[in-house]
């Protein structure tokens, strides 16, 4: 997980790992608990994390970078390891007005790892470059 994360959110993480790993259920007090700490958008992001909108691109030299597929059908290359994601949500909740920790695409991301269910892709090194360079989606 991130360092940006508030340490609250950061157990809830690691509270949803230990407990996925027994059953493949997220019990009622940390469904609870996401909602408290993320608000609206953690209900749309589990939506996602159910609809395997999440995939991990992963490259030879260690890159890494997500792709989810958003409600509406558009693709968003998220960034965990600096939050960001370029969706206008997280342009307006989160970096303009200061009113979330993260839209529900970064969110679906961290779910789907704590869960142990991301989708994995490798790419090629030349492949992640364009792609960290924003001139092309894969």
């Amino acid at each position: 997980m991130g360092a940006l994360l508030p340490a609250a959110a950061e157990q809830l993480f690691r509270d949803i790992q230990n407990i996925h790993k027994e059953t493949s259920q997220i019990p009622d007090d940390l469904l609870i608990a996401l909602k408290f700490v993320f608000g609206p958008c953690a209900l749309q992001a589990l939506d996602l994390v159910d609809q395997h909108s999440v995939t991990c691109l992963s490259s030879p030299s260690g890159r890494k970078a997500f792709q989810v597929i958003g409600g509406s059908g558009s693709l968003y290359t998220c960034f965990v390891s600096c939050h960001y994601c370029p969706c206008p949500a997280f342009a307006y909740t989160v970096l303009r007005r200061n009113e979330g920790l993260l839209c529900k695409h970064i969110l679906a991301v961290y779910l789907c790892q704590a869960m142990g269910v991301t989708q994995q892709e490798s790419v090629s090194d030349e492949q992640m470059s364009v792609l960290l360079s924003g001139t092309a989606a894969l």
